[in-house]
């Protein structure tokens, strides 16, 4: 059985995806994690706290699966667009959910630094990511702001088609 942390971790993922940051409360999550009021606040001192946790657990699988799917690979262009179908398999696999980081951000107000250097965080370890991989800021940026845009056009329409468009334009901007 999962510890108490870990089942409220889970829980929080599956409550912030289906109903948003703003709209589940900690007495949702402390009943659907099946734990005791105390052993929550034993390990998160607020909601903005667990926000902060959960990004950060959700940042080590992401970035993992992301990293398993481009290693398989040895050119630059294939790493490239695995990265890209790595967004397809996310989107298949979690129902077009979209950026957990984007969606949390949306509902924040911008003064919530703690939950804020989280975001963007990890958006620049993305950036980074890309930057390490073409050494080449203006391509890098470049695929980033595809890459990105792919996330988010793929949630609001449920569908991969502007991933495999942008994988496209990625195999002619990388020679």
């Amino acid at each position: 059985m999962k510890s108490p942390r870990e089942r409220i971790i889970e829980t929080t993922f599956q409550l912030f995806a289906r109903q948003g940051y703003n709209s589940t409360g900690v007495n949702q999550i402390i009943s659907e994690a099946e734990v005791a009021k105390a052993s929550f606040y034993q390990h998160f001192k607020s909601k903005e706290d667990l926000c902060v946790a959960f990004l950060k657990v959700r940042h080590e699988y992401w970035f993992g699966e992301l990293n398993h799917f481009v290693a398989k690979e040895k050119s630059l262009k294939s790493k490239i667009i695995n990265a890209f179908d790595f967004l397809v398999y996310m989107n298949e696999k979690e129902n077009f959910r979209g950026c957990s980081f984007l969606n949390i951000l949306s509902e924040i107000p911008m003064d919530n630094t703690k939950i804020l250097s989280v975001i963007q965080s990890h958006k620049a370890d993305l950036r980074k990511f890309f930057s390490e991989l073409l050494n080449n800021d203006e391509l890098s940026d470049h695929v980033y702001m595809l890459f990105e845009s792919s996330i988010i056009e793929s949630q609001l329409f449920k569908s991969n088609e502007l991933i495999e468009k942008s994988k496209k334009i990625v195999t002619n901007l990388i020679q």
